[in-house]
């Protein structure tokens, strides 16, 4: 497939999406990270469970803050790739892919309720639907 768009309103828009996209994944990345499991509270309450095997639920939540260290990695990648984007074209094709599958990932806990549900299911747009147009406009917008 050919290159389009070298400059202009189309390559601006996708550098502009990017950094906003990674601002976001940096905000839910740091909840985690620092909230772990009962999170920071920055996207709803954090008191929906209780803790009855403590040494069980340190190890898990200390898994929990990895990962959302990693998807802190995620985020400020985003945010900076528009500084160089045709160098961070094949990770950016990565990431769009591994969030695509993560939203397919969803799919695992069979309970649709709560994947089409209020507190998914913006997620789960940006995942299987965002990523894939944010794949091929990448794809067909030539850079820097």
């Amino acid at each position: 497939m050919s290159a389009t768009n070298r400059s202009g309103p189309a390559l601006i828009a996708l550098k502009v999406i990017l950094a906003l996209f990674g601002a976001v994944v940096i905000y839910t990345a740091l909840n985690r990270a620092f909230g772990g499991m009962a999170t920071l509270g920055w996207q709803g309450s954090s008191t929906f469970f209780s803790v009855t095997e403590p040494a069980a639920f340190a190890v898990q939540d200390n898994h929990t803050r990895f990962l959302g260290g990693l998807w802190l990695a995620v985020g400020v990648f985003l945010l900076l790739s528009p500084l160089r984007l045709n160098a961070a074209r094949p990770v950016l094709y990565f990431i769009f892919a591994a969030i695509f599958l993560g939203g397919l990932a969803r799919f695992t806990s069979l309970d649709l309720a709560t994947t089409f549900g209020p507190g998914v299911i913006t997620s789960l747009i940006a995942e299987l639907v965002l990523m894939p147009i944010l794949f091929l406009w990448l794809r067909r917008t030539a850079l820097d």
